[in-house]
C-alpha cells in the first residue's frame, strides 16, 4: 500500500470487477458511479458510459470505492483512443483525460468549476473553460516536468496514487525540450527538466542543476522574469500571459493606487501591476519563499514604488512579518497554493477594503471556500474566467474577481 492510499474498512475489495452505469464528472479527474448503493469513483471513465470496473481501494465497510473503468462497454461520444500509449489503467498517473476529446475535457472541467461553487459557495455561476491560444491538440505543452527514477536507474513517472514509476519512452504532453532520452539517472532520485520559453534548458537531479544555469530566464508581460532552479512559474508556456491579461482586465488598476501582490513568487503580477499604478502608487508584493523574493527582487529592481516583503501571507498581514504592508488597499492579487489562501488571510484582505480582489485559483473546490469566506466578509463575486491550462489532466485555472457587496452589479 502506498503512502497516499488511505486504510480500507473491514475486508478488502481491491481487485473486484463489476459492470457500472458512470455518472457525473467530479472533482479529481473521476465520474461517479453507484453500486449497490455506495459511491464509487472511477478513473478512465465518462459520464454515461457503461463500463467494467475493478476496484483499486476500499472494503466492505466503507462509504465510497475508487476503481478503474477496465472495459468499455457502451462508449461515449467524446471518448478517443488516447495518444499516449502509457495512459490508462495501471499506467502513468499523470494524465486523467487522454481518452477525452479535447474540447469535451473543458466542458468535464467546466462542470467540476461549476458543481464546486454551487456545493461549497452557493453560488450558481456559468462557468467555460478556455483554451489557451495556441494550444491545438493538448500535447507538447509542459514545460516543466518532474521524472522519478526506479531502481534500475530509468527515468518515468508515476502511477496513480502510487509510488511505482513507470517507466516511458517520453511524456506525451511535455514541451519536446522537457522531455528525457534514455539516460540513467542515481536510482531513487527526482529528476526536474525545465524549458523555459526563452530556450534555456536546466535539469535538476534532487534539487542540485546538472545542466544549465543556477536560474532559466522566462519572457512574459513584457518583462523578462529570473526563475532560480525548482522556483514556481506556470507549466503551461501560454499560461503567463493569460493569467495577466485575465487579472488586469479584471482589476483595472488605476494611477495612484496601492496594489497588494499576495503570493507573488517571482514578481509577475507586481511587474504587471506596477505600470498602470505609475510611480504616485504602491505595489506591494508577499511571499513566503526567499529565494522567490529574492528573484523577485532582481527582476524589479528597476522599479523603486514595487516593495517586495519575504513572509508568510497570513503573518505579514497580521503584522506578525515584516513591517511595511498598507492598512489600506485598493487592488488586491493573490494566487495561492492549491489548498488556497484560507480564511485568516481572506479576513486579513477584507480588512483592508480593497475596491477589487482578483484571485487566481488552481484548485476549484479552495476556491470556492474561500469565495464562501469572501461572501460572509461582504465581497461578492462579478466575474469569474477558467482556463485549459492543463490539457489531458483535470486541473483547471481560474481566475475570480471580487467587488464589495452593493458597489457593483453582478449576476
Amino acid at each position: 500500500m502506498s503512502g497516499r492510499e488511505r486504510t480500507v474498512r473491514g475486508e478488502s475489495v481491491a481487485g473486484t470487477q463489476v459492470e457500472v452505469d458512470v455518472g457525473p464528472v467530479a472533482h479529481g479527474g473521476v465520474c461517479v458511479a453507484r453500486h449497490e448503493g455506495r459511491a464509487v469513483f472511477v478513473r478512465h471513465a465518462l459520464p454515461g458510459e457503461r463500463v467494467r470496473i475493478q476496484v483499486t481501494e476500499g472494503g466492505t465497510e466503507d462509504r465510497f470505492w475508487r476503481a478503474d473503468a477496465v472495459e468499455v462497454l457502451t462508449p461515449s461520444p467524446d471518448r478517443v483512443d488516447p495518444p499516449c500509449p502509457w495512459a490508462g489503467p495501471g499506467k502513468c498517473g499523470g494524465c486523467d483525460w487522454q481518452h477525452v476529446a479535447v474540447p469535451a475535457q473543458r466542458s468535464l472541467k467546466a462542470a467540476v468549476v461549476a458543481e464546486q461553487l454551487e456545493r461549497l459557495a452557493g453560488l450558481s455561476w456559468p462557468v467555460d473553460v478556455e483554451p489557451v491560444p495556441g494550444d491545438a491538440d493538448g500535447l507538447d505543452w509542459r514545460t516543466r516536468v518532474t521524472y522519478a527514477v526506479d531502481d534500475a536507474g530509468r527515468a518515468g513517472l508515476r502511477a496513480h496514487r502510487s509510488h511505482t514509476v513507470v517507466p516511458i519512452d517520453f511524456c506525451r504532453i511535455a514541451h519536446a525540450d522537457a522531455r528525457l532520452g534514455d539516460e540513467r539517472w542515481p536510482a531513487g532520485s527526482s529528476v526536474e527538466v525545465v524549458a523555459a520559453n526563452t530556450g534555456e534548458r536546466q535539469v535538476l537531479v534532487d534539487g542540485d542543476v546538472v545542466e544549465g544555469r543556477r536560474h532559466v530566464v522566462e519572457e512574459a508581460a513584457g518583462r523578462r522574469w529570473r526563475v532560480s532552479g525548482g522556483g514556481f512559474w506556470q507549466v503551461h508556456p501560454g499560461a503567463a500571459n493569460t493569467l495577466v491579461d485575465a487579472v488586469l482586465d479584471g482589476v483595472q488598476a488605476r494611477p495612484g493606487e496601492t496594489a497588494l501582490d499576495l503570493y507573488c513568487g517571482v514578481g509577475l503580477f507586481a511587474g504587471a501591476l506596477a505600470p498602470l499604478v505609475g510611480s504616485a502608487g504602491t505595489v506591494v508584493g508577499v511571499e513566503g519563499s526567499r529565494q522567490a523574493i529574492a528573484d523577485a527582487r532582481r527582476n524589479l529592481h528597476d522599479v523603486p514604488w514595487v516593495r517586495l516583503l519575504a513572509g508568510r501571507v497570513d503573518r505579514v498581514l497580521a503584522g506578525t512579518g515584516p513591517a511595511g504592508v498598507p492598512v489600506a488597499a485598493d487592488v488586491v492579487v493573490l494566487d495561492p497554493p492549491r489548498e488556497g489562501a484560507k480564511a485568516a488571510v481572506v479576513r486579513r484582505i477584507a480588512e483592508r477594503r480593497p475596491r477589487v480582489v482578483a484571485y487566481v485559483a488552481c484548485d476549484p473546490a479552495a476556491l470556492a471556500r474561500d469565495l464562501a469566506t469572501f461572501a460572509g466578509l461582504g465581497y461578492r463575486l462579478t466575474g469569474l474566467r477558467a482556463f485549459d491550462l492543463f490539457p489531458m489532466t483535470h486541473h483547471v485555472e481560474c481566475v475570480a474577481i471580487l467587488h464589495p457587496a452593493g458597489e457593483v452589479d453582478y449576476p
